[in-house]
């Protein structure tokens, strides 16, 4: 095989790890154009067809799934031995693709973001909040910051972050009109506003602390967002209670916008982490990273 092929192999790689051509054309940075030519190209030189093709979707045929089983690991072990020659150099730069849901934003990563962005200027940061699961292994990020540690063979997690204290939260109008819950049963009675990852209705559990240890409520919703801001402000506009970080409501509770309640019910969550291939293939700016969120 020619050593044009090496170049159409990371194409057809990146194709399938991304699900089409213009993810795949956006993260190597090539026209859509170029990314299906390469992949037409290398398909009449091999004789078969790798992926099917429709007008909305592009899949592996089971001889290009065959394949890319072969390639990935590969193609992982070039990156690494490049990462390797990036450890070399003396300044640490090349671009840091990072994941996390939506809620850690407002409340630590942009900040933690920022930072390092000013720290190491010549690292570029490619931050994508997404509430969906990641594979660390085909998905192309450097980290996935979640709150729930993404277990996996050679992966690597640190704790990051400050802790999760959690409020409920209503306006004085709402509890006025429905009444103050005083114990977390009394919460299913009430409009509940809640925080929700991604698509699918799959909702995030009240936590409580009893007699027995931390237990689980899940109140009906009346309304559902993926942003706790976005709680947060329909909690204020008298919609219901609204379960959110105790730091993101803490101003509107000292103005009296909203009122804390069940607070001495509520069990803290585990901090969020930081998740990651194993350490033989950490990049020195991914390092750099995670040294520094330690610190947060």
């Amino acid at each position: 095989m020619s050593r044009n092929s090496f170049g159409d192999i990371r194409v057809f790689v990146e194709v399938a790890r991304r699900g089409g051509f213009r993810a795949a054309a956006e993260h190597l940075q090539q026209a859509p154009a170029s990314v299906s030519e390469a992949i037409q190209r290398f398909e009449d030189r091999l004789g078969t067809r790798l992926f099917e093709r429709s007008t909305r979707s592009v899949a592996l045929t089971p001889i290009g799934e065959q394949f890319y089983a072969k390639c990935l690991p590969a193609i992982l072990e070039l990156d690494t031995a490049l990462n390797e020659l990036d450890d070399q150099k003396d300044d640490i730069a090349g671009t840091l693709r990072l994941t996390a849901p939506y809620s850690a934003g407002p409340f630590f990563l942009d900040d933690l973001v920022a930072r390092f962005a000013v720290e190491y200027p010549a690292v570029g940061v490619e931050l994508i909040y997404d509430d969906r699961k990641v594979d660390l292994l085909t998905s192309g990020v450097d980290a996935a910051i979640r709150s729930n540690t993404l277990l996996g063979p050679d992966t690597h997690a640190v704790a990051i972050g400050p802790a999760l204290a959690m409020t409920v939260v209503a306006s004085p109008a709402y509890l006025e009109r429905r009444g103050t819950p005083t114990h977390p049963r009394d919460i299913l009675d009430h409009d509940a506003i809640c925080y929700a990852f991604g698509m699918g209705g799959h909702y995030a559990p009240w936590e409580f602390r009893g007699p027995d240890g931390v237990f689980t409520m899940r109140p009906k919703p009346r309304m559902v967002a993926n942003d706790m801001r976005a709680l947060l402000h329909y909690a204020k506009r008298n919609l219901g209670l609204a379960y959110v970080y105790r730091d993101i409501a803490a101003p509107d509770i000292a103005a009296g916008h909203v009122v804390d309640v069940l607070g001495h019910h509520l069990a803290e969550l585990p901090r969020y982490s930081v998740n990651y291939r194993s350490k033989r293939n950490m990049s020195r700016r991914l390092r750099a990273f995670v040294d520094l969120a330690k610190t947060v």
